[in-house]
């Protein structure tokens, strides 16, 4: 499994939690078998992390992402990791 984990500030808990309640699937198409959104308040900043099969499905869709309207985002974004799970524990 390959993940996408971008890290936004300046997140605003009313935008996002507006931005939440429109969404019924991810913000754009792409081969992400799951989106998990991680938000802490106190500090303003959101982690998004987006799961793929395949390294290949992750590169394809980072134009998708990298293209998105900042006023859909959740904040500034900060930094993108991308990355090959090696382990995980339940």
């Amino acid at each position: 499994m390959h993940a996408r984990i971008v890290r936004f500030t300046d997140v605003d808990p009313d935008h996002l939690a507006s931005r939440l309640a429109e969404m019924d699937e991810p913000p754009v198409e792409s081969a992400a078998t799951a989106v998990q959104v991680f938000h802490d308040p106190d500090q303003r900043t959101a982690v998004v992390v987006q799961q793929f099969n395949t390294g290949e499905d992750m590169a394809a869709a980072e134009s998708a992402f990298d293209a998105m309207d900042p006023s859909d985002t959740p904040g500034t974004r900060a930094s993108v990791d991308r990355c090959e799970m090696r382990a995980a524990f339940s």
